[in-house]
């Protein structure tokens, strides 16, 4: 599965995420994705994400919001595959 098809996948909102779809995604994502890798709705994670509780530092770039993978992989406790 390349990375593309993993973002693709974790976008659709289909279920708990894989390990291997964790381990298989971009640098950072939205937060739909982000909140299915936790289990968590999307309506949740943007209201964690506004008042300050989300487990992971957000990234805010204009108007869109996204979540580095590294920082969401440690709240996981999911390391990543060795080099």
């Amino acid at each position: 599965m390349t990375v593309k098809d993993a973002s693709a996948t974790a976008d659709s909102g289909a279920g708990a995420m894989t390990l291997d779809e964790l381990l298989a995604l971009p640098p950072t994502v939205n937060v739909s994705t982000a909140a299915r890798a936790l289990g968590i709705g999307v309506h949740k994670a943007y209201g964690l994400i506004k008042n300050g509780s989300f487990p992971v530092q957000p990234l805010t770039l204009g108007g869109t919001v996204k979540i580095p993978t590294a920082a969401l992989w440690r709240v996981l406790e999911v390391a990543p595959p060795a080099l």
